[in-house]
């Protein structure tokens, strides 16, 4: 299996808009490490250093999806995310829904290490926490069936992604298995959710990305931003569409979502 030659097909397909059944036999990664192996090749693929990191899968409805017994990381490439107040292109993207998401941008790196490391040992490296929201796809037709360690070779799914206003640091001092997000397709429908869908607790879900790159010889660095799966049930999306987030106390974004 090459690697690179993997890493190139998908980041082809990426680029095009168009979509493969799955990687070639010869070329198709067999364990989450050789899905792990080809996502690093392809994460080169980008100019600039790496925005940060998504967690794909992080409830129970969302591994049973796309069959897949726990989470996935995938990276977030910096040329794919969309700043604030800019639309979002829909173009052939097949998955077409938003996921409102927490996001965590850190303040230290988290390097590897023999022992896992805790959620409050993380936690305590994450410099502030952000609204986001996270635009997936993938280019397999059939991505519900192609399994895990082709999904992780194709980026756990990332696509495009925005990162929305930092929330006020009271955020540490909140529940945010409890803390409600209601999330609007503008004109169309809304639906609730709360931490407790993204792996119980998003502190959680950041250990489990931290460990897991940890895992792979990779460390979490400062500045990067780790999203960390959606807190409700995908937001199916069109041209046209604007979705509104609403966190509460923690504050408001929106999107806009045009052909």
């Amino acid at each position: 299996m090459s690697r690179q030659e993997a890493a190139d097909l998908l980041f082809q397909h990426w680029q095009a808009g168009t979509l493969i059944d799955g990687l070639p036999i010869d070329l198709r990664p067999a364990t989450r490490a050789e899905g792990y192996a080809i996502q690093a090749c392809l994460a080169t693929k980008s100019r600039q250093p790496l925005f940060g990191w998504k967690i794909a899968a992080t409830s129970k409805a969302g591994q049973a999806h796309i069959n897949v017994d726990g989470p996935l990381a995938g990276c977030l490439l910096a040329e794919r995310v969309i700043a604030l107040g800019r639309a979002a292109s829909i173009g052939a993207n097949q998955m077409l829904v938003a996921e409102p998401e927490f996001a965590f941008r850190m303040a230290r790196d988290l390097p590897p290490r023999d022992s896992l490391y805790s959620v409050d040992e993380v936690m305590a490296a994450v410099a502030a926490l952000h609204l986001a929201i996270e635009i997936p796809d993938s280019r397999y037709t059939e991505f519900v069936s192609v399994g895990a360690a082709q999904l992780i070779a194709d980026n756990a799914c990332a696509h495009e992604f925005i990162l929305g206003p930092e929330a006020p640091a009271i955020w540490r001092d909140l529940d945010l298995v409890s803390h409600k997000v209601t999330g609007t397709v503008v004109g169309k429908m809304t639906r609730d959710g709360s931490g407790a869908a993204v792996l119980g607790d998003p502190r959680i879900a950041m250990a489990w990305l931290a460990n897991e790159l940890a895992q792979l010889g990779i460390t979490l660095q400062a500045g990067q931003v780790v999203t960390t799966g959606t807190c409700m049930v995908p937001l199916p999306i069109g041209p046209g569409d604007t979705v509104t987030v609403d966190y509460g106390t923690l504050g408001r974004m929106s999107a806009t979502f045009v052909a």
